[in-house]
């Protein structure tokens, strides 16, 4: 069996991590490169960095801030935020990062989920989905947030698969800071019915939450911002806890 995954996802903002409850009431978290430094020394399997205004303000992730990280850690990393075609993915590739995380870009023009993994391979793309849970089911949203669609979570998951994506990042808008535990049947649903890897994201605050969101969700990574950013839990006390519960965590 696969280890699970740990992933710190660290927002930007102006240039600074931030973190945010239900996706609004953002504060300061940090520098994203020490962050990332730190976070890479401490065990973490992965980091995700997300230009979480990028797409809201017309504007391109920033090349000079993934060149930075890049020279920093020496684990992988993927980057989101205003990615609409492949000479943005060629870009960032080229400054450092392993994958590229799309959101509302493939919402609105779904071919260029496809468009990367045949330029690029299934592996580097990371198809992204905010999702709220409304009136009994989950509905998917642009723009950091900010825009309601008619796409539902499963359905669009689905299509993403479909058309090449190498992994679904399903981040709960009802759960994401409130650090009540992640959406675990909903991952669980995604688990049982896509073949490519699942990242939990929204609702992480202690170290059972982890667990379950592997145990019950059977999602094959967890990602999450404030905990660790605030150091309310850290990564190797996290993982250790983890193997102790019988999952197979990178030590």
């Amino acid at each position: 069996m696969l280890a699970k995954r740990i992933i710190p996802c660290l927002d930007i903002k102006e240039g600074k991590t931030v973190k945010g409850i239900n996706f609004v009431n953002f504060r300061d978290a940090g520098d994203p490169v020490e962050l990332g430094a730190a976070y890479s020394r401490a065990g973490a399997d992965e980091l995700v960095y997300l230009d979480i205004t990028a797409s809201h303000e017309g504007r391109k992730t920033f090349t000079e801030l993934v060149k930075k990280v890049a020279a920093n850690i020496s684990i992988p990393f993927t980057v989101g935020g205003g990615i609409n075609e492949l000479q943005d993915v060629d870009r960032l590739l080229g400054a450092g990062a392993d994958k590229v995380s799309v959101n509302s870009a493939a919402i609105r023009r779904p071919e260029l989920i496809g468009e990367i993994a045949s330029h690029f391979g299934s592996q580097v793309c990371v198809v992204a989905i905010d999702a709220n849970w409304e009136n009994g089911e989950w509905i998917c949203y642009l723009n950091g947030g900010r825009i309601p669609t008619d796409k539902r979570l499963f359905d669009w998951a689905r299509e993403a698969e479909e058309r090449g994506a190498g992994e679904i990042l399903f981040t709960s808008m009802t759960h994401d800071g409130v650090k009540e535990g992640y959406p675990n049947e909903a991952l669980a649903y995604l688990a049982d019915t896509l073949h490519i890897p699942v990242i939990a994201s929204g609702g992480a605050g202690k170290m059972e939450h982890f667990r379950d969101a592997f145990r019950l969700g059977k999602a094959d990574a967890a990602l999450a911002a404030s905990v660790f950013h605030f150091g309310e839990i850290k990564i190797e006390e996290l993982k250790l806890y983890l193997q102790r519960e019988g999952i197979n965590v990178r030590i």
